[in-house]
């Protein structure tokens, strides 16, 4: 495998637009804020910033090479710079963007001046800009630890009397790494225990990256307590680690069976779930959806695809899946909603971005999932333990 990794279009344009808030950054700061500053504060601030630069560009490297690093110190060097360079990027960006905002309105021509005008316009300038910083140290310090159990009703189509009521607890991007701990871990199979469900499912990226505690993760996990046992699935942060045979070996020693375009049957009185898994299906490969799918499918049974990937919803019902449970999209992770509409970057690569969604006869849910990556940070998007109920259409 090459040492060189290439930027994705999603990396280019994170990396245009921080390229372009720094500038404008430090324009507006020689320009309108220097001369007003003591030269000891402003060489202050400058050190700040080149030292926050300094890691923004390590990021960025760092980034390039990041699924080839091995070693542990440079795994967590990297984690950091990243939490650094998105974090200041997106305050930085939204701050420019206020202040610019504020300069327009302020410059507007008026025949008479107002302090008391100026005076809320400043305010209000100062409030918009500090609104994030806060939102982001809530989404940091509260929400992204505030773990929750959400119930959910699936609809299932000819669904067997005897799945009715069915209780599927499903664990997602527990993200195991510098952002969320084992003891974090452990305390979300605690929670999902009390459920007392008939099935524990996992349904990807138990880390982040290579060198996180993998197979403590993996002891936590094995803890799940469900009737028919314990079934996953395998996340792009599985391949991204290169630990997929790893974590399937140490899921099947505590007790995890993680299905690799393989599918079980588990009988519950007179109906028969069938569930399969998959490997992570990229974005990048849609034409291989689910690609030698079908012998997965059994006539008859209820057919439950695990995919790590909510973006093969529309070929898993193509295909005959009843029902599909995913993660992977972290509910946008940071997500504001706009005229009852949330808007996050997730909705830019998949329609199927967080809850409950029917296509034709079949159904899906996609988890908010645990933990993070990139920043350390959950707004609007808090981390969800999700125990499913399977319902008749």
């Amino acid at each position: 495998m090459p040492l060189y990794i290439p930027a994705s279009p999603t990396d280019t344009v994170v990396a245009l637009v921080f390229l372009l808030s720094q500038w404008a950054l430090m324009r507006y700061l020689i320009r309108d804020w220097k001369p007003r500053m003591p030269s000891a504060l402003w060489w202050s601030l400058m050190a700040v910033l080149c030292l926050i630069w300094l890691a923004s560009g390590l990021a960025m490297l760092l980034q390039v090479f990041q699924y080839n690093s091995r070693i542990v110190p440079v795994i967590w060097v990297r984690t950091l710079a990243v939490a650094v360079e998105m974090s200041w990027g997106m305050l930085s960006a939204y701050g420019t963007v206020v202040y610019w905002v504020y300069l327009k309105v302020a410059s507007r021509p008026r025949q008479t001046f107002s302090p008391s005008r100026r005076t809320v316009l400043k305010t209000s300038a100062a409030a918009a800009a500090a609104a994030p910083v806060v939102a982001f140290g809530y989404g940091s310090l509260i929400e992204r630890t505030q773990f929750h159990v959400k119930e959910v009703d699936l609809p299932v189509v000819g669904l067997h009397p005897d799945l009715a009521g069915l209780k599927i607890v499903q664990i997602s991007d527990l993200h195991v790494s510098a952002y969320l701990t084992v003891s974090d871990a452990a305390r979300v199979v605690d929670m999902a225990n009390e459920l007392r469900a008939d099935l524990a499912v996992v349904t990807g990226d138990i880390i982040s990256s290579w060198g996180d505690p993998l197979e403590a993760s993996i002891r936590e996990l094995g803890r799940l307590r469900a009737t028919a046992g314990i079934l996953g699935c395998h996340g792009n942060h599985e391949i991204y680690a290169r630990c997929q045979n790893l974590a399937t070996r140490l899921g099947k020693a505590h007790g995890i069976e993680f299905l690799r375009k393989e599918a079980r049957q588990l009988r519950f009185g007179n109906g028969v779930l069938n569930v399969s898994g998959v490997d992570f299906q990229s974005v990048a490969r849609r034409s291989l959806y689910l690609r030698d799918t079908e012998h997965l499918i059994v006539p008859g049974a209820t057919n439950l695809l695990l995919s790590h990937s909510p973006d093969v919803f529309g070929t898993a019902a193509a295909k005959g899946f009843q029902t599909m449970l995913s993660g992977h999209t972290h509910a946008g992770q940071v997500t504001v909603e706009i005229l009852n509409q949330t808007a996050n970057l997730a909705r830019f690569y998949t329609p199927w971005v967080a809850g409950l969604y029917r296509l034709g006869q079949s159904s899906c849910y996609v988890t908010a999932g645990i933990g993070t990556i990139g920043i350390p940070v959950r707004l609007g998007a808090p981390p969800e333990i999700t125990l499913v109920r399977l319902r008749p259409a």
